[in-house]
């Protein structure tokens, strides 16, 4: 039984990148993992991904490029204001402008320097770097 499949997603992939695989299946899909694995192409963490149709539930299969030190979800879910952005980076990230946090905010799934920039705040769901 899957309690959260975001992490159980963000633990699959770090666990293939540790090996040093190329490709994983993640199953099942959703909106949100696909979104997350969106942002994480557009910051050059993994590669191209697609959805794969089932019977049973869509599955996605990522291209892996090894560059992931590592990468969780966020658990509680921490809300944060616009300008409260600086402590969870202190607390989850490894170093200043290094990795991003992923944050749900009322204009959707985006990372923490594009809220940042925008003025909103949201709640934490993941950070990578």
């Amino acid at each position: 039984m899957l309690n959260d499949p975001l992490a159980n997603a963000l633990s699959i992939i770090l666990n293939k990148e540790n090996a040093r695989i190329k490709e994983c299946i993640i199953k099942p899909s959703s909106k949100v993992i696909k979104e997350v694995l969106k942002i994480m192409k557009d910051n050059h963490y993994i590669g191209e991904f697609k959805e794969i149709e089932d019977l049973k539930g869509n599955m996605l299969s990522i291209q892996l490029l090894n560059k992931i030190n590592k990468c969780g979800v966020i658990k509680p879910r921490f809300s944060v204001k616009k300008d409260g952005y600086e402590k969870f980076e202190k607390r989850f990230l490894a170093a200043k402008n290094f990795g991003i946090l992923i944050v749900s905010t009322p204009q959707g799934i985006m990372i923490n320097d594009e809220a940042k920039k925008k003025g909103i705040g949201g709640k934490l769901l993941a950070y990578c770097y």
